[in-house]
């Protein structure tokens, strides 16, 4: 809808004149732009879906499993095996893709008269879901090379008491890392006010050797949540599934502002049978940290500044100019991520051929 389309339109005054959120969709070559794992999803684990989904659609005259019994116990044995930590199913919330987990933590915990702070540079949704439920959005701070200092992210939260403070680790666009130090922190800051604190670890498993996970923080702290989701190491973007483990008194409280079986039995089928699969998949992950590692060394080669990232893209600058790279890549039939970081750009890591193609294209730019 354009604006002149809109503006005989009864809308909330703060959305006017906003744009919605996106990124290009653009059929090339390379497509390295929304962070998805660009192999194909192994065709044994194609059939085990087909298999789940033909399953359930012999039932699609009947509501799906409200509270999704199976899933909730699968996703809880996969968290407890790729972590460490003890999960049970009574810990797990899902929901259609991350973004609908996120929104139902802040549609509990935030809401009218309240606020939501998270550190930009950080996911671009986090102040949109602030909005969608009539938050104050606090923008706190973070050093010069994007990393969170326990003492200075305890001292923001105590100066700002927002009601829900959300750290993104892997942080994206910048794919680095928290230590547990500074989520132990943030919690005991919060604890001084009326503050739940959400880590989203969207791209959890692509964290380098060493690097623990908050899900391993999870006992004895009811007010800490962690955000995960199956669209980027399972490669099921297209099947919008998103989840979290936190203390069972959050996921009774998510029950009270959730759609009444807002997940259908065709996403639950999917989700279960990638599970059931979860091994093949996870092959592919190895081989991009494999490819995200190397674009780290072949960037600094050339002269760039990439950072240290435990996600699957690899955020790089030192461009003279960003936008230039961007289109040239694109001209090559190579899609990357123009991000609001002067002299920066995002690339997602890709195949080896995928990863050559646009270190080669890049390197032809910055030659020319």
């Amino acid at each position: 809808m354009t604006e002149s389309q809109s503006a005989d339109l009864p809308l909330r005054d703060e959305l006017k004149g906003q744009e919605p959120y996106g990124a290009p969709q653009l059929t090339v070559r390379a497509m390295l732009n929304v962070n998805e794992t660009t192999y194909d999803v192994p065709s044994e684990v194609v059939d085990a879906i087909t298999q789940e989904v033909r399953s359930a659609a012999q039932t699609l005259n009947r509501y799906p499993d409200r509270e999704f019994t199976t899933l909730r116990r699968k996703l809880a044995a996969y968290l407890t095996g790729e972590s460490g930590a003890d999960i049970e199913a009574p810990q797990i919330w899902a929901g259609n893709g991350s973004n609908e987990v996120m929104q139902h933590i802040l549609q509990a915990f935030a809401g009218p008269g309240r606020s939501v702070m998270s550190f930009p540079p950080t996911y671009s949704m986090y102040p949109l879901y602030a909005q969608g439920v009539y938050s104050r959005y606090i923008a706190g701070t973070r050093s010069a090379n994007f990393t969170q200092d326990p003492h200075d992210v305890a001292t923001q939260i105590r100066e700002r008491r927002p009601h829900v403070v959300i750290l993104c680790s892997p942080n994206n666009p910048t794919g680095t890392a928290l230590s547990l130090e500074v989520v132990e922190a943030a919690y005991e800051a919060a604890l001084e006010s009326a503050t739940m604190v959400v880590v989203d670890e969207a791209y959890g498993e692509f964290r380098q050797p060493g690097t623990p996970s908050a899900l391993t923080m999870l006992a004895d702290r009811p007010r800490l949540i962690v955000t995960r989701t199956m669209s980027k190491a399972f490669a099921l973007a297209g099947g919008r599934l998103g989840y979290l483990a936190a203390a069972p008194a959050v996921t009774d409280a998510l029950r009270l502002v959730r759609l009444p079986y807002h997940l259908s039995a065709i996403t639950q089928a999917a989700a279960n049978a990638a599970l059931d699969n979860a091994q093949t998949l996870m092959a592919n992950v190895q081989r991009i940290k494999q490819q995200r590692d190397r674009l780290v060394t072949e960037l600094t080669a050339m002269g760039l500044h990439p950072y240290p990232s435990d996600a699957n893209f690899v955020l790089f600058g030192g461009l003279q100019d960003a936008h230039a790279a961007w289109q040239h890549l694109l001209d090559d039939g190579i899609l990357i991520r123009e991000v609001a970081i002067e002299g920066h750009l995002r690339v997602t890591a890709g195949t080896e051929t995928e990863t050559t193609d646009f270190l080669d294209s890049l390197r032809s730019h910055l030659n020319g």
